[in-house]
């Protein structure tokens, strides 16, 4: 009976848990067609495959669907039923700098990924992987059977090419990438069969798969397609030769657009579509993959969908009106919360539904006032945390939530999402509230009480106090109309405030020379912080501190040395980061959590917005309410090789 009782509480548990993260359902992967049967007690009996794939194999140009296979595909159930083969998947985008939207629904596999909640490991290329008790040594073991999209069989020989002639090449990577780095040593890969390889690291590492969910270069290389453009498989005069005659100075340059899958459609991949048509055309085509190593649980091979196609777009308002006028099947990047009242409006007339998830984005937008900004005087004001409190106050949340945002969203801080492991409500409210008279009284007692003729305060060196914002045009929910009504709340506090709109290379390149006195964004990367804690953690260049960053990334010989509680804060993410008890690297991570909470560097306005989809009422198999975020590589988390167009 105590057994009976304790399933029920842990089924009730787990009720919970999915009601809070708005999960409704699971959209469930099995690792392969056994645990499929085991777990629901269903036979997979035979491999299906598109028509178009079927074509093919009768003319000989393919093997039979079986062949193609790997011995154990990953089995997903869909979302909402069995899918259709075929169709022309209709996005947009901006260009090659835009090449997440594409890499986000067509480019994305792991040997170990996150499930669609973005909070369980499962199975992807790998089939099996152990990680030793002390933390130090991962064991994979890739899917037998596993090809590439040219119909090669996947090896180690793929692993060790990339580790030691890609990752090692210091020509292709001058910089290791952290990453791959532990205590300034970088890891190891040892082969053990055709199917089996090791990492090891010299201090455990137990979050390293979590590191890699945003990492694009991880993955084999394939060797017997990529070495005919490397110098240690190729005579350098041959190889010349081929740099010349594709217009490059170097091979290594060569080289890294012979690797890019979007760039180079002669590039085998392990993705379900492949591009067939590269930028810079007008539109790029994306098609199936014969050798994709999944199946739905009928035992169709995946994807359903026959290609993918991306228009160029001028900018993004031009990408929001197409959406309008349904002559998109689905677009989730680009998609602005702003034109929410639009985008119901139009529903029926574009015949679309409108799938909201809720993003990982913590403040849309995050101010930062620059706590390592050149000026000293502005600085010391900076690093008065009655300044920040007084900024963070002056600011009307609700009136913003609903003139900028329809209402939609919760005011809070810039911290953690809800459902985050690392999620705190006392700081989401913490300075949220609306006092002007109290922000003023704050800046009074700081010493900025006196004011020149037109009633702007005055710095301790006599200077109007200025406070220059600067941000960028991104894919976010931020627009013109937040920031300037930041301006009119604030300079109703006898501050002058001037606006800076800036190209994103141009914004990027300030940033890293610290040359920014207040940066705007999107707080994004905000719920699961083992993969990205670089909003909290200085590990490099930030936008709250940049000097400070620079100082820690390069250990000291660069930028501005920051105080010691936020060294102490790189040293906990050091210690979380090879903290093999998950309570302790908790504790490690709460307490950066706690010393942002006390110290205010980064201020929230309106943050866990939805993430619209604009998706046709044909295109099915979307999943309604997951959470959308970068380390996530929304909407992979959705799995898009499921998603279908019914009706073909």
């Amino acid at each position: 009976m105590k057994k009976v009782i304790s399933i029920l509480l842990f089924v009730c548990l787990l009720v919970m848990v999915f009601s809070i993260l708005g999960y409704a359902k699971e959209l469930k992967v099995y690792n392969s067609p056994t645990e499929y049967r085991v777990a629901t007690g269903r036979k997979i009996t035979k491999y299906n495959e598109a028509p178009m794939l079927a074509e093919l194999v009768k003319q000989g140009k393919l093997p039979p669907v079986e062949q193609r296979l790997p011995k154990n595909p990953v089995v997903i159930e869909p979302w909402e039923e069995i899918g259709q083969y075929g169709g022309t998947w209709r996005r947009c985008w901006t260009g090659l700098a835009d090449r997440m939207g594409p890499t986000r629904v067509g480019g994305y596999v792991k040997f170990v990924r996150l499930d669609y909640t973005g909070t369980k490991l499962i199975s992807d290329l790998a089939d099996k992987w152990i990680l030793s008790k002390d933390g130090k040594e991962y064991t994979f073991h890739l899917r037998e059977g596993l090809k590439w999209s040219d119909g090669t069989p996947v090896t180690t020989e793929d692993i060790k090419f990339y580790y030691e002639d890609v990752l090692l090449n210091r020509e292709l990577n001058p910089n290791l990438p952290a990453w791959a780095v532990v205590e300034g040593e970088v890891m190891k890969i040892d082969i053990v069969d055709k199917y089996t390889f090791k990492v090891s690291f010299k201090k455990p590492y137990p979050i390293f798969l979590y590191q890699l969910q945003v990492v694009e270069d991880f993955l084999p290389a394939p060797k017997h397609y990529l070495k005919q453009f490397h110098p240690k498989y190729t005579p350098q005069d041959k190889l010349d030769e081929i740099v010349k005659k594709e217009k490059f100075n170097f091979w290594y340059q060569l080289f890294a657009v012979k690797k890019d899958w979007l760039q180079n459609p002669d590039l085998p991949v392990l993705f379900p579509w492949k591009v067939t048509v590269p930028p810079p055309a007008t539109r790029m085509v994306l098609e199936r993959n014969p050798y994709f190593y999944k199946i739905d649980t009928a035992g169709n091979q995946l994807p359903y969908i026959d290609r993918i196609v991306h228009d160029l777009v001028e900018n993004t308002e031009v990408l929001n009106m197409k959406a309008m006028a349904g002559e998109l099947d689905m677009q989730d990047r680009h998609i602005y919360v702003g034109n929410y009242t639009l985008f119901m409006e139009n529903q029926k007339k574009g015949d679309y539904r409108v799938v909201q998830w809720k993003t990982g984005i913590g403040a849309d937008p995050v101010i930062c006032l620059n706590q390592s900004v050149k000026d000293p005087v502005l600085r010391q004001i900076f690093q008065d945390k009655r300044f920040r409190i007084a900024l963070s106050i002056a600011i009307n949340r609700a009136e913003v939530q609903q003139i900028c945002y329809l209402g939609l969203g919760k005011i809070r801080q810039a911290c953690p999402v809800s459902g985050s492991p690392y999620y705190d409500a006392e700081w989401e409210k913490l300075y949220t509230e609306y006092d002007p008279v109290r922000a003023n009284k704050l800046l009074d007692e700081m010493g900025l009480d006196k004011r020149d003729k037109d009633g702007i305060r005055l710095r301790p060196d006599g200077k109007p106090l200025i406070l220059n914002i600067s941000f960028t045009t991104f894919p976010g929910a931020t627009t013109i109309d937040v920031i300037n009504m930041i301006k009119t709340y604030w300079e109703k506090l006898g501050v002058k405030v001037t606006i800076n709109n800036m190209e994103r290379s141009l914004y990027v390149t300030r940033l890293s020379g610290n040359d920014h006195d207040i940066c705007i964004w999107n707080l994004d990367r905000s719920y699961q912080l083992l993969i990205d804690p670089s909003w909290y953690v200085l590990v490099g260049i930030q936008q709250w501190a940049p000097g400070w960053g620079n100082w820690i990334a390069t250990g000291g010989k660069g930028g501005m040395e920051p105080p010691a509680e936020v060294k102490r804060m790189t040293e906990l993410w050091e210690k979380a980061k090879t903290a093999t008890n998950k309570d302790l690297r908790d504790r490690y991570i709460k307490e950066i959590i706690n010393t942002h909470k006390k110290n205010l560097w980064m201020i929230g306005m309106v943050g866990e917005l939805p993430q619209l989809i604009i998706a046709k009422n044909n295109f099915r198999n979307v999943p309604e309410g997951l959470i959308y975020d970068f380390p996530l590589f929304s909407p992979s988390n959705g799995f898009p090789e499921q998603f279908f167009i019914k009706g073909q």
